[in-house]
């Protein structure tokens, strides 16, 4: 049996995240439109081709910007593609690993997004993204977190109570009976 840290950052096909078949089960501008707006910054953590990237870009206008992050330097090649075709210019895509992300400084996103994130990552860096998380947001900032349920995922029911203990949860669905993702919009605790 493997332990945590022999656990690798779980990769999938990019045409996985961004297709017709998941543009029919989520509207990504629909998703990301309840909360931001322009002007705002917008961090992308696993962004993998773009699929919220590139509408967080376009809901945030040319005077916002929005932090495309992901360990897969194909996937943000494919992120950079998408921007310049739509002629966006407010993207900042990086390829690192969402648990080293000093280039965006400490309190300076209004979103963050991290969509199947967490429970894709090496579980020995799941703490440190989770920190850094915390440290980018703005006080009054939200995050909206995703894990998925089941074999494929390395966050289980109690990795998730552990994760949302660290902050304040405004809203939380699914992942009853072990079935769909675990969703979570949170915000930074109040001292």
């Amino acid at each position: 049996m493997k332990t945590a840290r022999a656990k690798k950052d779980k990769r999938f096909p990019l045409a996985a995240h961004d297709n017709w078949f998941r543009r029919r089960l989520v509207d990504p501008r629909k998703l990301v439109g309840r909360y931001v707006r322009k002007g705002q910054t917008a961090a992308d953590l696993g962004c993998g081709p773009g699929f919220f990237t590139i509408a967080l870009a376009e809901v945030v206008g040319p005077t916002g910007i929005v932090f495309a992050v992901d360990s897969d330097e194909r996937a943000v090649r494919e992120v950079t593609r998408k921007a310049g075709e739509k002629g966006l210019r407010n993207i900042d895509a990086r390829t690192a690993s969402a648990a080293r992300i000093g280039f965006i400084p400490d309190g300076t996103v209004d979103f963050a997004l991290c969509h199947g994130l967490l429970c894709s990552m090496a579980p020995v860096d799941r703490g440190a993204a989770v920190g850094e998380l915390k440290r980018v947001l703005k006080p009054d900032g939200l995050a909206y977190l995703s894990v998925a349920t089941g074999p494929w995922s390395y966050v289980g029911a109690s990795d998730w109570e552990e994760i949302l203990a660290q902050f304040e949860v405004r809203e939380r669905r699914g992942g009853s009976g072990g079935f769909g993702d675990r969703i979570a919009i949170v915000a930074l605790k109040k001292n």
